[in-house]
């Protein structure tokens, strides 16, 4: 009779508890369209290649770049530490399918005894005790599959990071670029200035100009000059930051030119649903997703009973009150079940609390995958008006140049003022300040875009 109350209560839990043997499934209220600020997701082709599927090395060219990188992958601290954290959560899936194995004990016990100056008696236990807790309700799976979700969220994790790391690398190199490209132009902008301050003051001695001319030239090249110190301080803050991104103490970095950097024009960035296999920010949220699913299930098996099956076996010489030598065999094992019934709430606050960390996760889910889609479209959007603006840069700095040019013919034919010519040359100063910054701002985007598809993220493709 026993035995058929405690088979219906464990029948009636099975039926009751059907939920917390599910494995996480991705919510369908959380949509993957129109992730794309004005793209429908139909309007490319899903077998396509991803910008963000290329290895990073047909993205960066630049041999001193690409060295660079290869060393920020193998020595930058953050991904250091970021591999540890993988490490870490593969010891910890380790210890949840340990879980499912029988544990084992071995206790020795030895006792010295008397009574009323009676001679001493010893006795002795040389027991191995087993334990093991039958996973019928789902608390070992759950946990075991909570930890192999934690494990790929730490792995997706680590990924974000090599991929923040090889942007950081290739951002921080260009910067390094520009810098250089702005310090030769003010260099030479600031030789010219010097000679008009000096053509100037011969002319102020000629009685051709006045005095106001001359200390308004030289008040352009102070400004000239004084720009100078602070792009070289520029360019030293920025050596620092890239070689502590490479695991390097603040050096000079050595590089290429601008004009020499070669990056891809065309991109092809894939419909949203190969975002969640490309970003790993993305990823991760959706594994913290599963993690708090598991655990609400674990919640949930706090409700139901557990069945425990432990024993022991061993030697021992006590046999009651008489001690026989040599020891004998001595054997146990026991089955237990244990059915909650009241734990002042425990229970039921755990189960509400896991809820809402499961519901919050969801938000964070959905919220990183509109993110993503806004990065992707912000990137391209970048990119794009870099790209037109180049071309209107480009125009502007060879119509300066020209306009330099004639204006200097016509002060030499005597039907323009110097002052034209010294506020043509500042004008080409501020055309060719402008080119490379927008052309810089054209090489972060790609740059941005690759990151915010992905590119970068596996070790696999950069061995390709």
């Amino acid at each position: 009779m026993r035995n058929n109350i405690i088979m219906m209560i464990c029948a009636t839990a099975l039926l009751g508890s059907c939920h917390i043997y599910r494995a996480y499934d991705r919510p369908e209220e959380i949509r993957t369209d129109s992730l794309y600020r004005g793209m429908e997701a139909d309007t490319v082709p899903e077998d396509s290649l991803l910008f963000g599927n290329q290895p990073w090395r047909e993205v960066f060219t630049d041999s001193k770049l690409v060295r660079l990188i290869e060393r920020g992958l193998a020595k930058n601290f953050d991904l250091e530490v970021a591999r540890l954290n993988v490490e870490a959560a593969k010891a910890s899936l380790l210890g949840a399918r340990l879980a499912y194995a029988p544990s084992f004990m071995l206790t020795p016990q030895g006792t010295l005894s008397s009574f009323d100056k009676q001679p001493v008696t010893k006795t002795y236990q040389l027991p191995v005790s087993a334990s093991w807790e039958i996973d019928l309700f789902g608390k070992t799976l759950n946990n075991k599959r909570a930890a192999q979700a934690s494990l790929k969220q730490t792995e997706a994790y680590r990924q974000g990071v090599q991929i923040q790391v090889i942007g950081g690398i290739a951002n921080t190199y260009y910067t390094l670029m520009m810098l250089d490209k702005q310090l030769d132009i003010t260099r030479g902008t600031a030789e010219i200035w010097k000679r008009n301050v000096e053509t100037m003051k011969a002319m102020l001695d000629a009685g051709m100009t006045n005095a106001a001319a001359v200390h308004q030239a030289e008040a352009n090249y102070a400004s000239i000059i004084a720009a100078i110190p602070d792009i070289e301080y520029s360019i030293h803050e920025t050596e620092n930051t890239l070689a502590l991104l490479v695991g390097l103490p603040g050096q000079s970095i050595e590089r290429g030119d601008m004009e020499e950097q070669v990056l891809p024009e065309t991109f092809v960035v894939g419909v949203p649903l190969n975002m969640l296999s490309n970003r790993p920010d993305v990823m991760a949220a959706e594994q913290s997703l599963a993690v708090a699913y598991y655990n609400t299930n674990i919640a949930r098996s706090s409700f139901y009973p557990s069945i425990t099956l432990s024993g022991s076996a061993g030697w021992t010489n006590s046999a009651g009150g008489v001690i026989v030598d040599p020891a004998k065999l001595i054997m146990s094992a026991v089955g237990s079940l244990t059915q909650p019934l009241f734990a002042r709430g425990a229970n039921i606050a755990r189960l509400r609390a896991a809820k809402a960390q499961q519901e919050q996760a969801s938000l964070n889910f959905q919220k990183t995958l509109i993110s993503a889609g806004n990065e992707v479209t912000g990137a391209l959007l970048a990119y794009e008006t870099a790209l037109a603006k180049a071309e209107a840069y480009r125009k502007q700095v060879e119509s300066m140049e020209k306009a330099v040019e004639y204006t200097k013919e016509l002060f030499n034919l005597g039907t323009s003022t110097y002052l034209e010519v010294l506020t043509a040359e500042q004008t080409l100063l501020s055309a060719r300040l402008n080119q490379v910054a927008n052309d810089f701002d054209c090489m972060q985007s790609v740059v941005s875009l690759y990151q915010a598809l992905g590119g970068g993220r596996n070790d696999e493709q950069q061995k390709d």
